[in-house]
């Protein structure tokens, strides 16, 4: 009698429970075989006898029973080496005969162009030189799809080809049909009240498709970022006092018609709450809880903010750790009053479980050298546990943008009282080329190349290589920063630079400057950064001759008469302007610039060297596109640490941003600033504040403030040493626009002044000196009234004019990079302002 098992493709119930005779009629194997040593084994060619033989395990007394032959016919089945496995009986003996699975010559990719092979070869299980395994092929044509379903592209479709060759090998082939990306046709929210879809639709990351989506990929439908939208949406609502917001659901479905995903959000807002009262309790008795108010963020009768209460839980955690109490843990209840809508805060500080950080284990981190991971956390191995510092951590790790995600989890350790910190990353690139490009009415047209790296040699160090090129300026930069100098929270900046500005329809001359700046950074709170700096740099500034050369003297150099000089009391009086301050040259006949600038060519080059510092507080909710939080920025700069220049230079820059009605954002911005001389050094005028459509818009360039008004001349701005100014702005959407196309339009008010020029107005002349335009003592006479030994003099306007305008203005968030188009009107100007009602400026990344 004969015992038949036949196992073909996945019947693995079949090949357990069923017995097929193969010439004779069912009988019970173990008669038969008594032990693994009278198992023959026939059909393998790579795997050995043996092997096969110790899949089956014998039972007590070393017999195989009918249930050890179940359990070794199954285990060889699930090893994936053989494509069939029968099991017989012959003359006593145990037969196994196996065909076993083909090996994997060569893998195959094609049609695959958005993916490379690379990527999907680590994906898949299947191997060259591995066994062929038909249901593992299937798997890893789901891998393969799912790869591409990630990038957006769920018309995905993969289908693999087995081409057998001798030997019982075979070629896999899988043959790719990517199809186009499917993107997010319509976002919609459901159960919004209190703000608009438009407005929620900033709060996400996912986008509509439009024309423009090419140029980026966040229209392409993302399963993981819908859900991670829904998280957003909710933080936005309890931001803003929304304490019982639920994000119901995140629903999609693919459109047929329109090739693309609807998605759908469904919010329940609830009432919005504010805070009734803040108190503080402690179970520590040595703990003052009161102390621990300074801390908080949250504050009587403001709308309740979940970031803010996060906050407020986090700094308290860290103070009380830092006055010895490390493992002091805060617990924030809130105490909801239904029927006022308001909340009833109370920071718990209790004493927590005494737990020790035994290891801190970073995986994922290919590149990255370990330390810099391990010095963004204010604790190490051996330290208290405070999830407070490993949130900290967390937040600061994802800051640095080195990696694609990162989460930090905890393990058991050795005892009850020890943890392990797992830190699990993922890198990311942190090369950045680009080729930019833009135009403004300031500048022309311009063009940047630049390479640089957030992750220099895995060391969390920053460089990058500039250089531009355009009609009116032109340059290059190398920088590069050391965010932990001497493994201490101060960030080092070194930046070499070379500028120079062409001159143009704003100015009559040019500019080249050469220098370096070493800087300083400190974080001293979230929103509050201090930066101390030194700069030393040379700068020359250049003319055209024909702006120098003065030639209306009544005398050449070389002491004859000029044939071109004109005496005349008329052209000498143009305009007002009297011969005693001109000293009766007329040297800007033939189109002259302006004393201080002929006296900054004749001075040749200005050594500045300068230490200042800057001030930089800001709770913008968002620093690209701001709709709430102010922005101060103060800096000083005092000139005359060494150099040929002295001078102290203040600054003030501060923005308000509010959200008012129907998505509709208030600005208001308030800015001035001030020069002052000291030591006796008189001030150049190169060192005046100028001023132009960065204080009011509506003015060209240099268009505001003290300004040489001789008409023969090219009338240069000096610039003042006092400036102020103020605006009030509207930004709202163009609702009848998608919100993808990042279209907004603005309305503005502007006023200011810049006044009080404090440069040079002449300069004196020694007998030796033979300038265009100085007269030496042996050239003055009664004719001209010049006075000898003196050059040309200065006339200008400097009165204390508010300068104001109105306009209106399109903001484009573009692919492209952020512009702005702005056409303003002046209500009040000076005599002699240039006007420029349109300005345009932007740029972009490729």
């Amino acid at each position: 009698m004969m015992l038949g098992m036949r196992v073909r493709g996945g019947l693995l119930a079949a090949l357990i429970m069923v017995a097929v005779p193969m010439g004779g009629t069912l009988v019970n194997a173990p008669a038969a075989a008594q032990t693994v040593a009278s198992i023959s084994v026939e059909g393998n060619r790579r795997v050995e006898v043996e092997t096969i033989r110790s899949y089956f395990k014998p039972g007590p007394g070393g017999r195989l029973g009918q249930a050890q032959i179940d359990d070794g016919l199954k285990a060889l089945i699930e090893t994936g080496l053989f494509q069939d496995v029968r099991i017989n009986q012959v003359g006593g003996r145990l037969v196994v005969t196996v065909v076993e699975n083909a090996v994997i010559g060569r893998i195959a990719f094609e049609g695959n162009k958005k993916v490379k092979d690379e990527q999907l070869s680590a994906e898949i299980q299947s191997k060259p030189r591995g066994t062929f395994s038909r249901p593992m092929v299937q798997s890893d044509a789901q891998r393969i799809a799912e790869i591409y379903r990630r990038s957006g592209r769920y018309d995905v479709r993969v289908t693999p080809e087995i081409i057998e060759q001798p030997n019982n090998r075979v070629d896999l082939v899988f043959t790719i049909t990517e199809g186009s990306k499917t993107g997010v046709k319509s976002i919609e929210f459901v159960g919004n009240v209190a703000y608009s879809s438009y407005r929620l639709k900033d709060v996400i990351k996912t986008r509509e498709s439009n024309l423009l989506s090419f140029l980026g990929g966040a229209d392409v439908y993302d399963p993981d970022r819908v859900e991670a939208d829904r998280d957003l949406i909710r933080r936005f609502y309890l931001k803003n006092g929304y304490a019982d917001v639920q994000v119901v659901a995140a629903l999609t479905e693919y459109d047929p018609d329109k090739k693309g995903f609807l998605v759908t959000f469904k919010i329940d807002e609830g009432q919005q709450y504010r805070v009734a009262s803040v108190d503080f309790q402690t179970s520590i008795p040595t703990l003052d809880a009161a102390s621990m108010r300074s801390f908080s963020r949250v504050s009587v009768g403001s709308v309740y903010n979940a970031e803010a209460l996060e906050k407020s839980v986090e700094e308290m955690q860290i103070e009380a750790s830092r006055r010895g109490y490390a493992f002091a843990v805060v617990r924030p209840r809130g105490d909801r009053n239904f029927e006022q809508h308001t909340v009833s805060i109370v920071f718990a500080v209790d004493e927590g479980p005494r737990t020790y950080i035994e290891r801190i284990n970073i995986r994922g981190n290919t590149r990255t050298r370990d330390y810099v991971i391990r010095r963004e956390f204010d604790l190490s191995e051996g330290d208290a546990y405070n999830r407070a510092l490993v949130d900290r951590a967390e937040r600061r790790l994802k800051n640095l943008d080195f990696f694609k995600s990162v989460k930090i989890v905890t393990e058991p350790g050795s005892s009850t009282d020890r943890v392990i910190l797992i830190v699990d990353l993922e890198e990311k690139s942190t090369g950045d080329f680009s080729v930019s490009g833009g135009y403004s009415t300031t500048d022309g047209a311009l063009a940047e190349v630049s390479i640089s790296e957030r992750n220099f040699l895995g060391r969390g160090l920053y460089a990058k290589a500039a250089v531009t090129y355009g009609q009116y300026a032109r340059g290059g930069s190398l920088s590069f920063v050391d965010p932990y100098l001497f493994d201490y929270r101060v960030a080092l900046g070194l930046d070499l630079f070379y500028r120079e500005q062409l001159a143009n329809s704003y100015i009559a001359y040019g500019t080249k400057t050469l220098g370096f700046s070493p800087r300083l950074g400190f974080t001293l709170r979230e929103d509050l950064a201090l930066q101390l700096r030194y700069s030393i740099y040379q700068q020359e500034i250049s003319l055209p001759s024909q702006l120098a050369n003065c030639n209306n003297v009544q005398f050449l150099p070389d002491g004859s008469p000029n044939p071109n000089f004109n005496p005349s009391p008329a052209f000498a009086n143009a305009n007002g302007i009297s011969l005693v301050s001109t000293n009766g040259l007329g040297c800007y006949f033939d189109g002259e610039a302006s004393l201080p600038v002929r006296k900054e060519l004749q001075n040749g080059k200005a050594l500045t060297s300068a230490v200042g510092y800057s001030l930089n507080y800001n709770t913008l909710d968002n620093n690209k596109n701001p709709t709430d939080g102010l922005l101060i920025d103060w800096k000083q700069d005092f000139a005359g640490v060494g150099g040929d220049v002295k001078y102290i230079k203040s600054a003030i820059d501060a923005k308000y941003y509010t959200p008012l009605v129907a998505d509709i954002v208030g600005l208001i911005h308030l800015q001035g600033g001030i020069l002052n001389q000291f030591g006796g050094s008189e001030l150049r005028m190169l060192d005046h504040f100028q001023m132009g459509p960065n204080l009011v818009r509506g003015f060209a360039p240099n268009g505001i403030g003290p300004r040489d008004i001789n008409p023969y001349g090219t009338r240069d701005a000096l610039g003042g040493t006092k400036y102020w100014g103020a605006s009030f702005e509207l930004q709202m959407p163009f609702w009848f626009l998608p919100k993808e196309v990042g279209l907004k339009g603005s309305v503005y008010a502007d006023a200011g002044g810049l006044w009080d020029y404090k440069g040079p107005t002449s300069w004196a002349a020694t007998n030796e000196i033979n300038l265009p335009g100085c007269i030496r003592p042996t050239q003055a006479n009664s004719t001209t009234g010049a006075t000898p030994g003196t050059c040309t003099g200065l006339v200008y306007d400097d009165g204390n004019v508010v300068r104001s305008s109105v306009g209106v203005g399109i903001i484009w968030a573009s692919p492209f990079g952020p512009l702005r188009f702005d056409y303003a009107v002046p209500l009040t100007k000076g005599q002699f302002d240039r006007v420029q009602q349109f300005k345009f400026g932007g740029g972009t990344s490729f």
